[in-house]
């Protein structure tokens, strides 16, 4: 899909985060939906040809996601987050740590903080991760975190789209 809406991605060393705004051609109600609920989570987020599947999602604070980016021959990267803080249609926190399938994080982990805002018709999303670990943070630039949340950005934006029509 060829756009001209918003997006920028930016690393940070020195103070261990990522930057990374995103405006989207959709309502507000509608973007909120895709990034809270795992029946839409898991239609976006995980780069191609990896599929996201939630185990479990409960989006309260205190609550937890855990979910697989499942390769194309099977195999299981698992994530476990905690939602730490959640102001409805404006804001979100959580704790996000790569784990086993039994909810065992692999520390360090990295804190995520998501805004929502709205205007002319258009959402914008910026996102803060602060790296608890610079190493941990360069890890996950290595093993293409920038090239693989573009990729999934791609996906959610056609899967906004479709939505959008219904």
């Amino acid at each position: 899909m060829t756009n001209n809406l918003q997006f920028e991605f930016t690393v940070d060393k020195a103070a261990k985060k990522v930057f990374i705004k995103r405006e989207f051609a959709a309502e507000l109600s509608l973007v909120w939906d895709a990034f809270t609920k795992p029946e839409i989570l898991d239609q976006w987020n995980a780069p191609a040809p990896y599929k996201a599947r939630t185990k479990y999602m409960n989006f309260e604070v205190g609550g937890k996601r855990l979910y697989a980016m499942v390769s194309p021959d099977g195999q299981e990267g698992w994530i476990i987050q905690e939602y730490t803080s959640i102001n409805p249609k404006t804001n979100f926190k959580m704790f996000n740590a790569f784990a086993d399938q039994d909810e065992k994080p692999q520390l360090p982990g990295s804190e995520w903080d998501y805004n929502f805002s709205e205007e002319n018709g258009k959402t914008t999303v910026n996102i803060t991760i602060y790296n608890e670990s610079l190493a941990r943070m360069e890890k996950m630039i290595e093993m293409g975190f920038t090239e693989g949340f573009k990729a999934t950005i791609d996906q959610l934006d056609n899967l906004l789209a479709t939505l959008s029509k219904k």
